[in-house]
């Protein structure tokens, strides 16, 4: 699917024109109302995935809870918000559903974690450990 890529394709390219135009859609919302699409798009990668974090490829904190998850040999599904054209709308239809603006944004088994805070705190109670069974 288009809209999953984590690469955007570069002009030129037979789905570039796809692409503007499902961003454009997906960024002109009503205010107050919900970016449906984007909420869909997220929900999907979360509840399609064990571990979802979203993050940015220059934050020390992304990198650290990227870190924490592959020494424990545990794969992730990693959205690099700064390298994908809809990052922010994505980051904003999260600050909306989860009250967090920040990133790491991290979900385990669909369930919102929180930062990086939050994530090595759930690592050292075992929390991560027992959700992921």
């Amino acid at each position: 699917d288009l809209l999953l890529s984590e690469k955007k394709p570069k002009r030129g390219h037979k789905n570039y024109c796809k692409l503007k135009k499902a961003v454009m859609i997906m960024g002109n919302k009503s205010s107050g109302d919900s970016d449906q699409a984007t909420r869909d798009f997220i929900q999907n990668e979360i509840s399609s995935n064990n571990v979802v974090i979203f993050s940015k490829s220059w934050c020390g904190y992304c990198s650290q809870t990227k870190q924490t998850f592959q020494s424990k040999g545990i794969d992730a599904k990693v959205f690099e918000l700064d390298s994908m054209e809809n990052g922010s709308t994505i980051q904003r239809e999260l600050a909306t559903m989860t009250n967090q603006r920040t990133v790491p944004n991290v979900f385990v088994k669909g369930e919102h974690i929180g930062g990086n805070d939050d994530t090595q705190a759930a690592f050292a109670n075992g929390k991560v450990q027992s959700m992921l069974g």
